[in-house]
């Protein structure tokens, strides 16, 4: 079959089934599995695809029809100009996470005392490692460390900072358990899990199919922020700052936490949204 005719079929299957942005995920997919752009496929509509691509396409398009997510489907998603190897075991890096990143730049100039000091940083719930990668990639003098309850989310992360020739140090962890006291951060930052856990059903099918061990916060989508804000003091150094991204509506909840802990210089950040997507605070 051509091009188009092998495009234009899985459209269809697409739209039948209700899948938004059907013409660019199937453009997307035959692209990737061509190795080439999507501008390739329409300057190429007449050339002619093996059976077996062929089929390798219609098995990816059925998975998208059953809301797998794209990224998943293509193992790819770009974060902060950098592409992350992305599957089922690890939370998709969004645009608005993004943000969070660039705040850390921001407080990383805040935090040196002279150009040549080196920061420590550590990233918990890394996930893909996106954060934690991007950071290291950015912000120049800097140790960049990650912790992960997950191996196979970690094993990913590894994989994450070969191709981006990233040095950053990973732990398998929940949380501080297994990071020793005697380590001191300068930042210390963190996209936990914060989905109400009654919420997590009416979640869109696509977002479902990603872990739910990394979007489950508890019963009020706090449970993360507690823990983390309760036992970040014994690891960062004095100024040291804790940065959160929270959902749209926890600002003054994860804000109050801070508060409750002992953190001082407490704000928050919107993103280009203009929905509240960072808490900072200073210890």
């Amino acid at each position: 079959m051509k091009i188009k005719d092998v495009l234009l079929n899985g459209i269809k299957i697409l739209k039948d089934n209700d899948i938004e942005d059907s013409n660019m995920k199937a453009k997307i997919i035959l692209a990737d599995l061509l190795g080439k752009n999507k501008e390739y496929l329409i300057s190429h509509d007449e050339e002619e695809i093996e059976d077996g691509l062929n089929r390798i396409f219609q098995e990816k398009i059925e998975r998208l029809k059953n809301y797998e997510p794209l990224q998943y489907i293509i193992n790819k998603q770009e974060f902060m100009g950098f592409e992350f190897y992305v599957d089922e075991n690890v939370l998709i890096p969004q645009p608005d996470t993004e943000n969070l990143v660039e705040e850390v730049i921001l407080l990383s100039d805040k935090s040196r005392k002279n150009l040549k000091e080196e920061l420590r940083i550590l990233d918990l719930c890394t996930g893909s490692g996106a954060i934690a990668i991007s950071i290291s990639k950015l912000i120049k003098k800097c140790l960049v460390y990650a912790s992960d309850i997950s191996k196979e989310a970690l094993n990913i992360a590894e994989e994450n900072s070969t191709r981006n020739a990233a040095n950053v140090l990973f732990f398998e962890s929940d949380l501080f358990e297994k990071i020793s006291s005697l380590y001191k951060f300068d930042i210390i930052v963190s996209n936990p899990p914060y989905i109400e856990k009654n919420m997590i059903e009416t979640l869109s099918e696509e977002v479902k199919k990603e872990p739910i061990l990394a979007l489950d916060g508890g019963e009020d989508g706090l449970d993360f922020y507690r823990r983390i804000a309760k036992d970040a003091k014994k690891y960062l150094n004095v100024n040291g700052y804790l940065a959160f991204e929270i959902g749209y509506n926890q600002k003054l909840a994860v804000k109050q936490i801070l508060k409750e802990n002992g953190y001082k210089n407490i704000y928050s950040r919107k993103d280009l949204g203009g929905n509240d997507r960072i808490v900072v605070g200073q210890i």
